[in-house]
């Protein structure tokens, strides 16, 4: 085998491997049976404090935050107003719209581009969505690959991966704890 194929196949082989490991566990597959039962609909209902970080690709925390959110839902609807406070003092707010339907979520809000799209089992929730990111000044487009785990009635656990081109760039870790 001549030096180019050579390459070629091990460039090959990388590009699989980076492809594979940008690729998310099936949900209802991989948490079906997993107890308690997430409700999307119950759980984000009334008020949610969270508490999170942005972690970069070397897993330096770059910033944290906390979050307060007021939830409710009319039928299959659902508002989840979120105010966010930052570390370095700055804010910012997101109104999400969900729409439940059997397992599956729409989510739209007015930084994400298109819409979210999630799907729940058990006691997870994994969301996809492409979110407008500012940095620096400039706003980029960011896919998140969001996942939710239901600890017990009060407690969630929430890790996204965040990435570009298909580039991990950091991850934001969440817990969550209901009000009421």
């Amino acid at each position: 085998m001549g030096r180019p194929l050579t390459r070629l196949l091990a460039a090959s082989a990388l590009c699989m491997g980076l492809l594979g490991a940008c690729a998310s566990p099936p949900v209802a597959s991989d948490y079906a049976q997993e107890k308690p039962v997430l409700d999307i609909a119950q759980y984000f209902n009334g008020t949610i404090d969270a508490w999170g970080m942005f972690t970069d690709r070397s897993g330096r925390v770059v910033k944290r935050f906390t979050v307060v959110m007021n939830c409710r839902w009319d039928g299959n609807v659902g508002t989840l107003d979120e105010d966010f406070t930052y570390s370095d003092g700055s804010s910012q707010k997101r109104s999400w719209t969900l729409t439940k339907t059997g397992n599956a979520v729409v989510g739209k809000a007015a930084d994400v581009v298109g819409e979210a799209t999630g799907l729940q089992a058990g006691n997870a929730f994994n969301m996809k969505y492409t979110l407008q990111v500012p940095v620096d000044g400039k706003t980029y487009d960011m896919q998140f690959d969001d996942w939710m785990y239901l600890m017990d009635e009060k407690t969630m656990l929430n890790r996204a991966v965040m990435s570009k081109f298909g580039i991990e760039l950091g991850q934001v870790t969440l817990s969550f704890r209901k009000r009421n």
